[in-house]
């Protein structure tokens, strides 16, 4: 497993020179849920190939093993949010309040 190793106290101050630690803390968790999604497509992409069997009486299929093995190895998508933070490559702003129809614009 890759190691990330992200100081959460360095990342407090770093983040909260800019503004809030919260909305950074709700950046990363919106970013963190981006990553996941795909993984889980990449995970299904690469699994579409391999034949499901429900027989349990069959050996366990080596190519699903090593798939699982594979995105086991991956960090958490939590981790690579926290450190594009850190490293300044996760940007966030406010989208405008559309003030006729009452509606955030995305």
């Amino acid at each position: 497993m890759a190691k990330y190793i992200v100081n959460p106290i360095k990342l407090k101050m770093k983040e909260s020179a800019k503004g809030s630690i919260y909305e950074s803390i709700v950046a990363m968790g919106y970013r963190a849920r981006q990553i996941n999604d795909d993984i889980k497509y990449e995970l299904r992409l690469k699994m579409q190939d391999i034949v499901q069997t429900s027989d349990e009486s069959e050996p366990i299929n080596q190519d699903q093993l090593l798939i699982s093995k594979e995105f086991e190895r991956l960090p958490k998508p939590t981790f690579i949010a926290m450190k594009e933070m850190y490293d300044e490559k996760l940007k966030f702003h406010y989208q405008d309040l559309d003030i006729n129809q009452g509606e955030l614009l995305f």
